[in-house]
């Protein structure tokens, strides 16, 4: 279970490039999949060169905001439909990432020097220290996310997912906008898949694919749980989200699953994600939970920094 928290916590950076571009930019960007593996080669043929992992684990960051970039180049200068844009640069990506892999089908860690390196000599690695180490890596992140989406910059962003043609009137670009996110959720998303490659010892060229179902889940699980009342609840409800998606499919492992049929696993916790809140008792939970907050108010306690009417919403609940 040790080491589904950690692998969890690796995907939650990925999940949170995913509730950049579903939830804040309201974009079905399906880069994912292969911007995923991108960052993954691009950190391992570093390293297998000799160079340093952390060098090879920025690079992946970068090498996927350029996959990120091209998407929203498409979308937004050659007026191409998002989803559209998005399946051509998957789909084009998957050549370029063999040629980025020197025409080869997966690429061995086992015998080099990563970042997770010093944890395994140190025999941290699949311990509780370990795992907190990760975490604070991810919630370094996550800080980081935060900060930006309430500065001007983030909050243009968000009012651009809820209503472009309002925050276009103020004059804010919503193509440049569109293109800032997409580099952004891309880049961590290659980030995402860098740490993993280091972590499982490899890199795979199909190790993306379905990946974009994942990030679903695990953005649906965790606001589910949690809501998304504000930001910092929303982005900490999604890492949640991912470490408990990671111990779901642990668990089902465990049980003596097929691998092969994880997909389906991942498909099933989607559907049970999206149906459950349209239940009885999950609505009344849920109203009750908005009466409580309005009761807040009421008596003249703030709901906190970041709520739908000061941030355009996309990040509101009923999304």
């Amino acid at each position: 279970m040790i080491a589904g928290i950690e692998l969890g916590l690796i995907y939650a950076v990925m999940a949170l490039g995913v509730y950049l571009t579903f939830r804040v930019l309201d974009f079905p960007d399906l880069t994912v999949d292969q911007s995923f593996t991108t960052g993954a080669a691009t950190a391992a043929m570093i390293i297998l060169g000799g160079g340093s992992p952390w060098l090879g684990t920025i690079a992946g960051f970068f090498a996927g905001a350029l996959a990120g970039l091209i998407t929203g180049l498409l979308h937004t200068k050659a007026h191409i439909n998002g989803l559209l844009a998005g399946i051509l640069t998957m789909t084009a990506l998957y050549s370029i990432n063999l040629r980025v892999m020197d025409s080869k089908a997966n690429l061995a860690l086992l015998r080099e020097d990563t970042v997770f390196t010093p944890l395994r000599e140190a025999g941290l690695q699949g311990s509780v220290v370990g795992v907190l180490l990760l975490l604070v890596g991810v919630l370094l992140v996550k800080v980081l996310l935060d900060w930006f989406l309430y500065t001007d910059a983030g909050l243009a962003m968000q009012a651009t997912g809820d209503n472009p043609d309002m925050i276009r009137s103020f004059g804010v670009n919503t193509d440049n906008q569109k293109i800032l996110g997409l580099c952004l959720s891309n880049g961590m998303v290659g980030l995402s898949g860098a740490l993993v490659a280091q972590y499982q010892g490899f890199a795979d060229i199909g190790m993306g694919i379905g990946l974009i179902v994942v990030g679903l889940a695990s953005v649906i699980l965790g606001q589910g749980i949690f809501g998304t009342r504000t930001v910092i609840i929303a982005t900490a409800a999604v890492i949640f989200g991912s470490v408990l998606y990671r111990l779901v499919i642990t668990a089902a492992l465990q049980l003596g699953l097929n691998p092969s049929d994880m997909k389906l696993i991942s498909a099933v916790l989607v559907v049970i994600a999206l149906v459950l809140p349209q239940m009885t008792f999950f609505k009344r939970w849920n109203a009750r939970r908005k009466d409580r907050e309005a009761r807040k108010v009421q008596a003249g306690v703030e709901p906190g920094v970041g709520t739908p009417a000061t941030v355009g919403g996309r990040t509101g609940e009923g999304q």
